[in-house]
């Protein structure tokens, strides 16, 4: 296990590293006078990758474990305050990164994707409503999945039919999942352009005539239930199995990546914890396809 957790963290540092050299202007900003961190760029992203592959919820743990067993991997580790204090800075280069390894897999041009939402919770007594940083931004919405009430956010992900992570947004829990995914298309025009004929698989929340056709004007085919009231739509006998790809996906993230555990008290403390664990499913299954595992989505062989 150890040399398979080995050879995706030094798959990862060195496509970060790469990409840096390349690009580096997506660096997080810093004065051109100073101390230069003994920890790279490229280092931090991986030990973030690794804090969310192997569970560690807790900062203060995670380096605790890395400084016994990961010295061999990274020689320097920051404390706790550091640390915290880069990642959030660096969330925008995690999410490039994520991109690259996406863009570099076979998955990438898959003609199927998937779309749903899931909650984030981000607290749950009362005085943690009124006294949260997150107030303004979280608020209460309904998981009709697991048919309770939270207060939190919502995290809405497009995906290929093996998980891989195409676009994906954070927002309040009662965005409207329609609008958000059109946001999403709208911000990225490329990812339907270079796409003619796209399917989209969505649940009966994505419905709407006016929602459809400029879904059409995309190039993008939804496929979805029917919803009460109407006639079955074509491909209703797949709904059921995809439904539950859907689902595995999202159980993916909760149960292996401990989404719902992010800890986060801060917007920008979420935000880094949430890419911190797409930046894991994507290493992984950029890793499995470049090795040439037949589940993609595996997390098991990185000792999780």
């Amino acid at each position: 296990m150890k040399t398979e957790v080995d050879s995706l963290v030094t798959g990862l540092y060195v496509k970060a590293d790469d990409l840096l050299k390349d690009s580096p202007q997506l660096a997080p900003w810093r004065p051109t006078v100073g101390i230069t961190p003994l920890l790279s760029d490229a280092e931090l992203v991986t030990l973030a990758m690794m804090q969310a592959m192997l569970g560690f919820t807790s900062e203060a743990r995670w380096l605790r474990h890395a400084r016994a067993h990961l010295r061999h991997l990274f020689p320097y580790l920051p404390l706790q305050p550091g640390y915290n204090k880069r990642l959030r800075k660096a969330a925008e280069l995690i999410r490039r990164i994520t991109r690259t390894l996406a863009v570099d897999t076979a998955l990438w041009t898959d003609d199927v994707w998937v779309v749903d939402s899931t909650p984030v919770e981000c607290g749950r007594s009362r005085e943690t409503v009124k006294r949260s940083d997150l107030a303004g931004w979280a608020e209460y919405g309904y998981c009709a999945s697991h048919s309770r009430f939270f207060w939190g956010l919502r995290l809405h992900l497009v995906c290929t039919l093996q998980g891989l992570p195409v676009a994906f947004a954070l927002t309040g829990a009662k965005a409207e999942e329609r609008e958000t995914l059109l946001d999403l298309l709208a911000v990225e025009p490329q990812l339907s352009g270079e796409r003619p004929g796209q399917t989209l698989i969505g649940d009966r929340n994505y419905f709407g005539r006016e929602f459809e056709t400029r879904l059409a004007e995309l190039g993008i085919r939804l496929l979805r239930p029917a919803r009460r009231g109407e006639a079955e739509r074509a491909g209703s006998r797949l709904f059921q199995p995809l439904r539950q790809v859907i689902e595995s996906i999202n159980q993916t993230f909760k149960g292996q990546l401990d989404l719902e555990r992010h800890r986060g008290r801060t917007p920008a403390g979420v935000v880094v914890r949430v890419l911190q664990r797409i930046l894991a499913l994507t290493a992984a299954i950029w890793h499995n396809d470049h090795t040439g595992r037949p589940v993609m989505r595996t997390l098991t062989v990185y000792d999780h």
